[in-house]
């Protein structure tokens, strides 16, 4: 089902919980959760312990982004603390196909993110072991960069490849999402549109959500 997936980067989280309870009247299902160690991608995030907070406030379906080296040793922790579930860059992940079986025996969804530059050749041989799979549309790290137009073209590859392997995988898309390009991720194939900036940095959230869900919607049935 297409869903637009609200990510928490952008959201004050001084007043967290009020943020998520404004996209949840907007028609969230579902949150977008940047986890970022500083190594992976220049840019440190939150811990176990924040997302174990969220966790008390929401239930909707936690979304863990790991951009981090280690995603073996950290996904546990995060799961139990409230992750419903991670995505992991191909590029992290030596034993790939490991990676995810291990996400998926301690109970959550298994995910496999690949960054702007990685070609979708580089998945062929997990997508009918990963849950879901997450196309990166800027360069991972930082939110409210601009979109990268070329990776709609990956979507519609992986778009093909489930339709010919006969199999229900998500495509999601994270990165410089916005009510002007949203319609086109949802033409080209993509299932969980994740933004921000276009989210949480306006004056009334739920209404831009709403307002982006509507888009994306009246795109789909005309598929390119």
């Amino acid at each position: 089902m297409l869903q637009i997936v609200p990510s928490l980067l952008s959201a004050d989280f001084a007043h967290l919980a009020a943020e998520i309870e404004r996209v949840e009247q907007g028609g969230a299902a579902m949150l977008h959760v940047d986890i970022m160690d500083g190594h992976f991608v220049p840019n440190l995030t939150m811990g176990p312990p924040v997302v174990k907070a969220i966790r008390r406030v929401t239930r909707l379906k936690l979304d863990l982004h790991f951009m981090i080296e280690d995603p073996d040793r950290y996904a546990p922790m995060f799961i139990e603390a409230g992750a419903d579930q991670i995505s992991v860059h191909q590029e992290a992940c030596p034993h790939l196909d490991r990676t995810l079986r291990m996400i998926q025996s301690e109970g959550a969804k298994a995910g496999v993110v690949i960054n702007p530059a990685t070609p979708v050749s580089m998945i062929d041989e997990v997508l009918e072991v990963a849950d879901f799979v997450l196309v990166m549309s800027v360069n991972p790290g930082f939110g409210g960069q601009e979109f990268i137009p070329r990776t709609l073209e990956k979507v519609r590859r992986l778009d093909r490849k489930r339709q010919e392997l006969r199999i229900p995988l998500p495509i999601e898309i994270d990165g410089g999402i916005n009510p002007d390009n949203v319609g086109e991720a949802a033409r080209a194939g993509c299932d969980w549109i994740v933004t921000g900036t276009s989210i949480f940095h306006t004056p009334n959230p739920a209404a831009a959500m709403a307002n982006m869900l509507a888009i994306a919607r009246d795109a789909v049935p005309v598929r390119v």
